[in-house]
């Protein structure tokens, strides 16, 4: 059966504006000392302009092959050194790209939840979406990165190098969050029907809604002052995405 992903992370949680504690960088997770006998998935770090390619860098098992995988069948790959560290060169692609990442080590393969969503040809946000989780952005982003939303629940996130702690307000509601020691926070917030503006650190963001329509695979769409983009995630739960721009209002 189908699950609503945040809602199962809301599901101890009140009702109302409840502030999350940041969670800790995938990195930190994933650090070589960490893995014992199990194969890690690899975790996505960077993803920088080299010319007309994109590289995209991050740790995973030593001496493991890295591979990113496209749904339409396309695959990219490299091997991770002895320190665990990777990098794989990819063309940049012309639309949209989903990919997936994995780990392979002899005959195992360790698939990660997470996606890698590149936007615009390179040219939009660069961020890495998580089931049931904070999206996190790679590109440079304002200090409110991303809403996460599954009709029932929504988790805004973002990063505030430099502040020990953050304000935010959403539907009349109004809570304090600290962020991490990189300046990650997030914050589940109340549902609400269409439109809202949430206000992060003083600043206003209009967040758009919920996407109209149900169909399955990656939609993308320019909406407002950002992008909105609905996907699946596995278990073909459905989530959606908004990514205010830069300079969004």
């Amino acid at each position: 059966m189908k699950r609503a992903m945040l809602s199962m992370v809301a599901a101890v949680l009140a009702g109302g504006v409840v502030a999350c504690s940041p969670e800790p960088p995938q990195q930190d997770k994933a650090s070589p000392e960490a893995a014992g006998d199990w194969t890690r998935p690899p975790v996505i770090q960077r993803v920088e302009r080299a010319g007309s390619a994109l590289v995209a860098s991050g740790l995973a098992e030593p001496d493991a092959r890295v591979v990113l995988r496209s749904d339409g069948g396309g695959a990219f790959a490299a091997s991770a050194d002895a320190s665990g560290r990777f990098e794989i060169r990819l063309p940049a692609p012309a639309e949209h790209l989903l990919l997936r990442p994995e780990t392979q080590v002899g005959q195992d393969t360790a698939p990660s939840p997470d996606r890698l969503l590149i936007l615009a040809a390179g040219q939009g946000p660069i961020v890495v979406l998580r089931p049931g989780g904070p999206t996190r952005r790679l590109d440079a982003a304002p200090v409110l990165g991303a809403v996460d939303s599954d009709g029932r629940m929504r988790l805004a996130s973002g990063r505030a190098p430099g502040l020990a702690q953050i304000e935010v307000r959403s539907g009349g509601e109004t809570v304090q969050v600290d962020p991490d020691a990189q300046g990650r926070w997030s914050v589940m917030l109340a549902p609400h029907d269409g439109p809202d503006q949430i206000q992060v650190a003083g600043r206003d963001f209009n967040w758009p809604g919920e996407p109209g329509s149900p169909a399955g695979g990656l939609a993308v769409e320019r909406i407002g002052s950002g992008w909105r983009v609905a996907w699946t995630g596995p278990g073909g739960a459905r989530q959606a995405t908004w990514l205010p721009d830069l300079g969004a209002p």
